[in-house]
């Protein structure tokens, strides 16, 4: 059976920009909910020190929680050499992390999309980066997750890989047990594509997944399309959103997870209307499981 676990993605900014909240509020906050761990981000101003993972590690554990997954966004496809071996050396870093805090999967990306850059020489830029990284995650018995991302929230460029003839290049590039894919349905909206249709292309190569569901406020996925390459973060008319409510057949997601024997993480990414939200998120998680599973 899956196990879940939840990442704060109402509380990011509290956690990696101001400091207003802290990651042991955080954990006393997520131990109150009905999930087996806590999905972890390179970026929580309170990992900075590597003599504090350890602590972290013990204080999830104590809380009767794990930490299984880490999220962080290399961005493997700029055109200058230095910048990509930086950005191997932070993966690297984070790999180290993920394996500090007794986690399995950390997360990898492709990078941005840059206008300049043919789709031939961005997977390329990809697969051998994210093949460099592997080497050191195997040492480590760590599996990197690829996602079919959307946008970083401090990337000008939406995701090189954000359609599934990209993504699925890429992906079929490496075959390693140490590598999959961390499958998230409601990007491929932002993508103008089907989730199903994702799901059906990787789902035998399926490490873990994100629960979210996304809605588009004041505008359409067109006004989207204007929005998303001029900007850091995302476009103003997408919003996260409670799950279940969204646009998402979680029915026909979990019967496909199911039938392939599916049994690893799942992670509710929420909206940002905090605690009451995410706790009624993963109730509807909570119910699908025990239903498919």
């Amino acid at each position: 059976m899956p196990k879940l676990a939840v990442f704060p993605k109402a509380f990011m900014k509290a956690l990696c920009v101001t400091g207003e909240m802290t990651l042991d509020e955080w954990i006393d906050l997520a131990s109150t909910l009905e999930i087996d761990g806590l999905e972890w981000y390179a970026g929580f101003l309170g990992m900075k020190n590597p003599s504090d993972w350890s602590r972290y590690r013990s204080r999830v554990s104590d809380a009767g929680l794990e930490i299984p997954m880490m999220c962080c966004s290399p961005d493997f496809t700029h055109p200058d050499a230095a910048f990509r071996s930086e950005q191997i050396q932070k993966q690297k870093q984070w790999i180290d992390m993920t394996h500090a805090l007794g986690g399995r999967y950390c997360r990898v990306l492709s990078g941005q999309r840059r206008p300049e850059l043919s789709i031939e020489e961005g997977v390329k830029l990809a697969v051998d980066s994210i093949q460099e990284c592997l080497e050191y995650a195997r040492t480590l018995d760590i599996t990197l997750i690829l996602e079919n991302h959307y946008k970083d929230d401090f990337w000008k460029f939406p995701e090189f890989a954000q359609k599934a003839a990209v993504f699925c290049q890429i992906v079929e590039a490496i075959d390693d047990p140490h590598f999959g894919v961390n499958y998230d349905p409601s990007n491929t909206f932002l993508a103008g594509e089907d989730p199903l249709e994702l799901l059906e292309k990787v789902k035998y190569r399926i490490k873990t997944m994100h629960a979210s569901d996304r809605y588009l406020v004041g505008g359409t996925l067109a006004d989207l399309r204007k929005m998303e390459d001029n900007a850091e973060g995302y476009a103003s008319v997408l919003r996260h959103g409670e799950i279940g409510k969204g646009l998402n057949d979680y029915d026909a997601i979990f019967t496909t997870l199911k039938a392939v024997r599916f049994d690893s993480w799942i992670s509710i990414e929420d909206g940002v209307d905090g605690m009451d939200q995410l706790k009624r998120s993963v109730d509807f998680v909570n119910r699908k499981i025990r239903q498919y599973w």
